[in-house]
């Protein structure tokens, strides 16, 4: 199945990278010309200065948690859109509420890549079972699927019998919606004592664990791939057949941060994902999405030469409550930086409800200078108001999982 989308998949690292980084000047200059919430976020910035991963480290991160205190001040779009409202083709509208714009180009969300590299064709009908109102995943999906010559069907969610006529009757090529939904499809046709006839599934929305996923081969499916995107970004990574990672999309630049912070990961640890579109419409510039993952080293072996991740891994924001005081990753990463000899650290929380208990453990080189415990928990008691006992570990002890903050309470 191996065939490119185009000469971007293959193009040598540095060629790429070269390209994204002449790309960013204008870009940052887009959004602080044409949309007045980033002229505001990226005041005083000279978007010409801005022409590589350290300058772009410099700037401000706005997450997904962001949008919805500046959108009810400048509604629809909190002034992060390069267009007027008027001037894009759909506005959708997530739960939060979250306005997302639609702009006017062809296959605006970028999926068309991701489904090709699942092997879709001219001519291939796909059932699409994301939905299709107020949220954007099903006309996401249906803008690639046009931009390759592919039938649609837009089934939507919900109606599950009348989705099982409709497949009957149509013959899809491909399933394209959350994997869970494709599981009740798939065990609704065990029931009818019929095999299930779609042999090729793009799963996105929801986890595809190894073991559904190997479930599903076992039901008839041939082929279950997944896409990784948001309704702010449209596709951010994909899989191939290699199924070695989800490679990035060929118009984003992608960061992994550590949580609660702008400040870029090793390669290969756990933070969030930060992403800066080249979107000319909806200029997100070092967008936080919430999610998180890891960069893998290399190249797929499908020969697709862009960055891989691992995936979804969770959520970056591991806010909690102690003692009824919100403990949230930055004030994690606001003790880290005031101590030097701190490498990574993780806030534990233990003990029962009512009856809270705060471990602060910190990797530290050199245990023996003077009364750093001490300085620690003076510091961590400063940032969160709260008493905790600081712990050391050795560098590279605590787990690469991304989490800051390990809520451990017994809650029964």
């Amino acid at each position: 199945m191996t065939a490119y989308y185009d000469d971007l998949e293959t193009r040598a690292p540095a060629e790429r990278e070269a390209a994204l980084m002449r790309a960013l000047p204008g870009q940052i200059a887009n959004a602080m010309t044409n949309a007045p919430g980033f002229a505001t976020i990226l005041a005083g910035v000279d978007p010409a200065s801005v022409n590589s991963r350290a300058a772009l480290a410099r700037l401000p991160v706005t997450r997904k948690a962001d949008l919805k205190p500046l959108q009810r001040a400048a509604l629809p779009f909190g002034g992060l859109v390069a267009r007027k409202p008027g001037q894009v083709r759909k506005i959708f509208m997530s739960p939060g509420p979250i306005y997302e714009p639609e702009g006017r180009r062809d296959d605006y969300w970028r999926s068309a890549r991701a489904m090709f590299a699942a092997g879709f064709r001219a001519g291939d009908i796909l059932f699409n079972t994301f939905s299709y109102h107020l949220t954007p995943a099903g006309s996401m999906i249906e803008s690639g699927a046009m931009k390759l010559g592919c039938a649609v069907i837009p089934a939507g969610v919900g109606n599950t019998e009348q989705q099982i006529e409709a497949i009957v009757d149509l013959r899809p090529s491909a399933y394209v919606g959350t994997a869970s939904f494709l599981r009740i499809l798939v065990e609704k046709f065990e029931e009818m004592g019929k095999p299930f006839p779609i042999e090729r599934a793009v799963t996105g929305g929801d986890a595809l664990p190894p073991s559904l996923r190997q479930w599903l081969r076992e039901h008839g499916l041939k082929q279950v791939l997944q896409f990784f995107g948001t309704a702010d970004l449209g596709s951010i990574a994909y899989e191939s057949e290699a199924m070695e990672g989800m490679i990035l999309d060929e118009e984003l630049i992608l960061e992994i941060v550590r949580p609660g912070t702008g400040d870029p990961v090793a390669e290969g640890e756990v933070g969030e994902i930060v992403v800066t579109t080249l979107n000319p419409d909806y200029p997100l510039i070092r967008f936080g999405t919430g999610d998180l993952s890891a960069v893998l080293p290399g190249a797929s072996p499908c020969g697709r030469t862009n960055t891989r991740i691992r995936g979804w891994m969770g959520r970056a924001d591991q806010t909690t409550k102690v003692k009824g005081m919100f403990v949230q990753p930055g004030h994690v990463a606001e003790v880290v930086r005031r101590h030097a000899e701190i490498g990574r650290a993780r806030l534990v929380i233990e003990g029962e409800m009512a009856n809270d208990r705060m471990t602060l453990k910190v990797e530290v080189a050199d245990w023996t200078v003077p009364n750093l415990a001490e300085a620690i928990g003076a510091t961590l008691r400063d940032v969160t108001k709260l008493r905790g006992e600081v712990q050391f570990m050795t560098p590279g002890e605590l787990p690469n999982d991304g989490k800051v903050i390990e809520d451990a309470r017994k809650y029964d």
